[in-house]
Order: C-alpha cells, then sequence, then structure tokens
C-alpha cells in the first residue's frame, strides 16, 4: 500500500502519540508499504527527511509542541502527483482538518486514530465550558472517516455513547528489549540519594495540570511519613515543573530522557504512580511493568487492560484521590511480595508486542482502502 499518515506531532518530540506513530510508521515500512508522513516543520529542524513538511505554529501552553497550518494545496499537489491508496489522520488540528478535505476533493479513503483526549483537557485548564463543543468537533471529524481506531476496548464503549461511529481497537505495544529491569542502576539511584533498599517512586510524563500531579505528590507525601528515606523521580518537564519544584526542592527532577537513558531510570526506581485522569490509553504504564516497577495508577485505559490489581500492579478507583492513596499505602503494605509483583509486571509486558498491533494496523487499512 501507499499509505499517507497525517500528524501534527512526530519524533523527536516527545509524547505517547509520537512515539506510537513512529512506531507504526516503522513497522509497516518494515513490511513493504510506502508511508508518507505528512507533519509540521519542527523548531529548528534542517536535516533533510523524505516527509511532507508544512508550516507550523507553537500550541497554547505547549510552547515545545507545535501544530500544522492547513496547507490545502500542498496536500493536493503532492496527492496528486502521486496518489496513495489510504489518508490515515492521526490529529485533529488544522492539518488534520486540511487532509480531509483535500482527500474529500480527490476521492482518497481516509481512516483516524483517536490519540488524545482534547474534550477532557478544558477543566484542568479553567474552561470546562468547551468541553461539549470540543467532543462535539471531534465526533464530527472522526465520524468523517471510514474507521476510528482507539486503544481500547474501554473507549470503543465511551465513544459509541458518544454517538463515534465505527470504531475499532488498535492496541499499544510496548518495547520490552528497551525498557528491561537489567537497566537498573545503583549509580543512578546514588544521585538520587537512595539506597539499596530506600524505595524510589517514580513518575514519568508531561508535568501538567492535566496529569492530576497534585494527586501523585499527595500519594508520596503520605508514603514519605511512613518510610523517610523514600525518594521521589520525576522524569519529564512541562508548564507545572517550576511550580512543583519551588514547592518541593527536595524532589529529584531530571527533565526529559530518551532511549537507553530513560529504560535506566524506569529500571532504577522501585514504585510507579500515574494519576492522571485524561489518557486514551498511558504509554507509560506498559513501560513501567515491563521495567518491573511496581505501578500504581487509576482503572482504567492501560491499567484496567493490563494491571490485575494486588498481582502485577495496584489499581485505584477512577477519579478519586483518596482511592490513589490507598492503593500507594496497599502497595506499600504488600512490600515483602514486590519481587514477584514485578515479576508478572515484567510478564505481562512480554505479550505486549508491537509486531502484533502493526499486524492489526495493516488489516485494518487494507479493509478500509478495500484492497482485501
Amino acid at each position: 500500500m501507499k499509505i499517507a499518515l497525517v500528524t501534527e506531532t512526530y519524533p523527536p518530540e516527545v509524547n505517547g502519540v509520537a512515539m506510537t506513530l513512529s512506531r507504526l510508521v516503522g513497522g509497516m515500512r518494515a513490511r513493504g508499504h510506502s508511508v508518507q508522513v505528512v507533519r509540521p516543520r519542527q523548531k529548528n529542524e534542517t536535516a533533510p527527511t523524505s516527509d511532507l513538511l508544512v508550516p507550523g505554529m507553537a500550541i497554547p501552553f505547549y510552547s515545545s509542541l507545535r501544530i500544522g497550518l492547513p496547507a490545502l494545496a500542498l496536500l493536493e499537489k503532492s496527492w496528486r502527483l502521486e496518489r496513495p491508496n489510504l489518508v490515515h489522520v492521526a490529529t485533529e488540528g488544522p492539518l488534520g482538518l486540511a487532509s480531509l478535505s483535500a482527500a474529500a476533493r480527490l476521492g482518497l479513503p481516509v481512516t483516524s486514530s483517536f490519540h488524545t483526549n482534547f474534550h477532557a483537557y478544558g477543566g484542568h485548564y479553567g474552561v470546562a465550558a468547551l468541553r461539549d463543543a470540543t467532543l462535539a468537533y471531534l465526533r464530527w471529524f472522526h465520524n468523517c472517516t471510514r474507521c476510528t481506531l482507539v486503544p481500547t476496548r474501554q473507549m470503543v464503549r465511551e465513544l459509541a455513547a458518544e454517538r463515534f461511529r465505527g470504531l475499532g481497537v488498535m492496541a499499544r505495544g510496548v518495547d520490552a528489549q528497551l525498557f528491561d529491569p537489567a537497566r537498573r542502576s545503583a549509580a543512578l539511584r546514588a544521585e538520587w540519594g537512595a539506597g539499596p533498599d530506600d524505595p524510589v517512586v517514580l513518575y514519568v510524563g508531561r508535568m501538567a495540570a492535566e496529569k492530576n500531579l497534585g494527586v501523585a505528590v499527595a500519594a508520596f507525601l503520605s508514603l514519605r511519613e511512613r518510610v523517610p528515606n523514600a525518594r521521589f523521580v520525576l522524569v519529564g518537564d512541562g508548564p507545572a515543573r517550576e511550580g512543583l519544584a519551588r514547592e518541593h526542592p527536595e524532589f529529584h527532577y531530571a527533565g526529559m530522557r530518551r532511549g537507553e537513558e530513560l529504560a535506566a531510570y524506569y529500571a532504577s526506581g522501585d514504585l510507579f504512580v500515574f494519576a492522571s485522569v485524561t489518557e486514551t490509553f498511558g504509554n507509560v504504564v506498559t513501560e513501567a511493568l515491563a521495567s518491573g516497577l511496581v505501578a500504581v495508577a487509576y482503572d482504567y485505559a492501560a491499567t484496567r487492560e493490563y494491571v490485575r490489581d494486588g498481582v502485577n500492579g495496584f489499581a485505584a478507583a477512577f477519579d478519586r484521590p483518596e482511592a490513589f492513596q490507598a492503593a500507594v499505602a496497599r502497595a506499600l503494605a504488600a512490600r515483602e511480595r514486590w519481587p514477584k509483583i514485578r515479576a508478572e509486571a515484567r510478564a505481562t509486558a512480554l505479550g505486549l508486542t508491537w509486531q502484533a498491533v502493526v499486524a492489526r494496523f495493516e488489516t485494518d487499512l487494507r479493509s478500509a482502502a478495500n484492497l482485501g
């Protein structure tokens, strides 16, 4: 197949959507398909690329990320010269909207994937009234495509209840060779001031309002009352970092980490806490499982799919801070069982391969393009 994949975020940007799309593109190319990535030109990008680059602008609240400007004429010109079998749209911004229009004018089949609960973000930024309008736009956008692929069965049910059509599941894999308990580093733990038996609580992700960091911090502070030598390490960056660092200078702020360095940070922790309530999946949860951490997260998205409470991690009732804190307390109380829980977490992650995800993606695109 010849596929045009349209996205407003892509590596080296660091987020779950960019990582997922990079895996899909690499996997599809490895299976012999031609994939044209259509994306905004990134800040300071000068190296040659085979991607189709369009002008972009910074996203409000996230100046490190960019959205693509419409570029309708450029898309039409490119797809007239080399007609794809199918256009897959991964983001719903101006570039995604232009791609819907260009594909319609050219009679190209379009599929989409749903990666971000934008309608759930408003309450975290003081604009909750925009939820219904945002959801209506997302519904209209995705219902313009032949199918919409989402990360979990739970999300199929939720979006179907909001009158989204053509829903299917495209799960997420995890690189269990990269995220591996064997990368645990005593030297790295020493940098954090943690001895061999001192529990290290780890957070990985954007440091932003929608990630509900306050709940994770409160859970750690409660844990530290019982275990004063516990350490809190936060990996990632974002608008909430500066304020949190002023309030809690004793935490270790690692900033953005990638690749093997990120994997070493994961493996060198003990207890992973993730209190976000706006995820479509939450790749960090499966990365934590692969790294052999004892994960605590709310019972939805990736946690609902893969975490068995008390067996390979701990799940808290959704969006209930007191339940999250209680789950962290249960995890701490089970410290003697951590080796077994870690082993179960690792075993779960070993079954989540990107090869299987890409194969399903290929099948769904062939079907949508009527290619059998």
